[in-house]
């Protein structure tokens, strides 16, 4: 279980097969907050890359739970590559960065509070998404 604490704010970074459902992502997203104990009121907005911008299962996603989705370039996103868990060539040769969902969630979270942020799950595989979470204080 993660430990949050209440001075954080909590973004969820999404990454996506092209068609993938918005069902597919709320099970991948459940399913991460209930491993970790985190409610959904906690998270305070979504990200992913400016390739997924207009992905209706993104958009259908943070329709539902009422977030903004903001999405980041591949520029944007390069910088975080050494803070990735993990960095796969397979979506840098499709995306231009090493990992979508852990470089858009700390974009993310630096966005909203300027400093370091906080990688607080690392990113998660389910069918065709991907998803991590970042803190900031």
């Amino acid at each position: 279980m993660i430990e949050v604490r209440a001075a954080s704010t909590l973004v969820v970074g999404l990454g996506c097969q092209k068609g993938c459902p918005a069902t597919t992502l709320r099970a991948l997203l459940d399913q991460v907050l209930e491993a970790h104990r985190i409610d959904t009121q906690q998270v305070f907005a979504l990200a992913s890359i400016d390739l997924k911008r207009a992905e209706p299962g993104l958009l259908e996603l943070a329709e539902q739970l009422a977030l903004p989705l903001t999405c980041f370039s591949s520029t944007q996103l390069a910088p975080y590559a050494l803070r990735l868990s993990h960095r796969s060539q397979i979506a840098f040769e499709r995306t231009g960065c090493y990992g979508v969902a852990e470089s858009a969630a700390l974009a993310m979270a630096e966005q909203l509070h300027p400093g370091p942020a906080k990688l607080l799950i690392p990113r998660q595989k389910f069918a065709q998404a991907t998803l991590a979470m970042a803190a900031c204080r």
